[in-house]
């Protein structure tokens, strides 16, 4: 985040804010809170017809695969160096096996793509480079995955940009590309921007105050109920809503959804879920549980958890979990899960510690 001073401290607020749940509630189990989480079912158990599916960990010409976003639970596109180890690739990795290269940067340029939408056939994303100066650049581009035609790069025009590794860092709506950045300035503000997917000139619209994009056409702000109030904004209907917390809870909420994270007196007691008017609150675990991931209540129905132990280590061993809203109950979706991730619909995780041996991918879209 390459934010100016006073709001680079609220923006980086905003994202220790979002990410509560996987930093704060690894910590011991609270003992105000002794009594068992909702009963576990294994995943075979509930869904019997859905399985994970299993994709290699390197590309046929050798180098390591790590995906960055899914089609659907075969097809992905990811970042791959080249075989001779000089760029960094950016691929889309068929049902089939097939690779087609979208994009490559010289890796002595510390390459990163970051922040990716999709809508239909259009793909699109964020790519930073140190540059030639050291300053660094961002640049947003575009591809069509259903055709052959190379990406085009839609604008560098792309302010402080300021992503949180949210599947809503970047959304595309009505045909234009939106994102937020960091005003410049000592007065904190945030700018959502956005640029059409032919490309043109950047809209620039200016909202007082450290927010994120959330589904569109919503904000989320940085308050936590600790640290502030939480406030919802429509940008259509120019609508807040404030979400009620009290001084023992921190916040994270979606249009539709909020996690709470309930404090103890000794540290975390447990994670909750409820509407932002505070209706359907409804208990998902308790304090030994991680929020895996950033964004509240995937699809409005899974909230995706992981557990971990003395014996467990953060990045190989966790018990990966799914806390169905609807049916309120806590499903087993894998063992020994490290890097989890989900974007679309698509759960994905990476199994074999820091040497990645195999990722697995569930479309929670098909779970009924």
């Amino acid at each position: 985040m390459n934010a100016p001073g006073p709001l680079r401290r609220q923006l980086v607020g905003l994202a220790a804010a979002l990410a509560a749940g996987g930093v704060l509630l690894a910590l011991p189990a609270a003992t105000s809170d002794p009594a068992p989480g909702p009963k576990v079912a294994t995943f075979a158990e509930v869904w019997p017809d859905s399985q994970p599916v299993e994709i290699p960990a390197s590309l046929p010409d050798g180098p390591a695969y790590s995906p960055v976003h899914f089609l659907d639970a075969r097809t992905s596109i990811g970042t791959a160096p080249s075989p001779e180890g000089t760029d960094l690739r950016l691929v889309l990795r068929a049902a089939d096996g097939a690779i087609r290269e979208l994009r490559r940067l010289p890796i002595a340029d510390a390459p990163q793509f970051t922040g990716f939408a999709r809508d239909g056939d259009q793909f699109a994303w964020a790519e930073s480079t140190s540059g030639d100066d050291g300053a660094g650049r961002t640049e947003l581009w575009t591809a069509n995955l259903a055709s052959a035609e190379p990406a085009r790069r839609l604008t560098t025009d792309t302010g402080a940009v300021v992503f949180f590794n949210s599947q809503y860092d970047m959304v595309i709506h009505a045909g234009r590309l939106y994102w937020a950045s960091a005003a410049p300035g000592e007065e904190t503000a945030t700018e959502i921007r956005s640029v059409a997917l032919t490309g043109g000139p950047v809209s620039v619209r200016t909202e007082q105050g450290a927010w994120s994009i959330s589904a569109y056409p919503w904000l989320a702000s940085a308050g936590t109920g600790a640290s502030g109030p939480v406030l919802l904004r429509n940008l259509d209907e120019r609508k807040v809503i404030e979400v009620d917390a009290t001084a023992s809870e921190l916040v994270t909420c979606s249009p539709t959804w909020c996690r709470v994270l309930v404090l103890a007196s000794d540290g975390p007691g447990r994670i909750e879920l409820m509407r932002p008017d505070g209706t359907s609150r409804q208990r998902v675990a308790g304090g030994v549980a991680t929020a895996a991931i950033i964004d509240v209540a995937v699809l409005d129905r899974f909230e995706v958890v992981a557990l971990s132990d003395a014996q467990r280590t953060a990045t190989d061993s966790q018990q990966l979990l799914l806390y169905d809203v609807r049916d309120q109950r806590t499903v087993v979706v894998a063992e020994g899960s490290g890097l989890v991730l989900c974007r679309d619909g698509i759960l994905w995780w990476s199994t074999g510690g820091s040497d990645i041996t195999a990722w697995h991918a569930l479309d929670l879209r098909t779970l009924r």
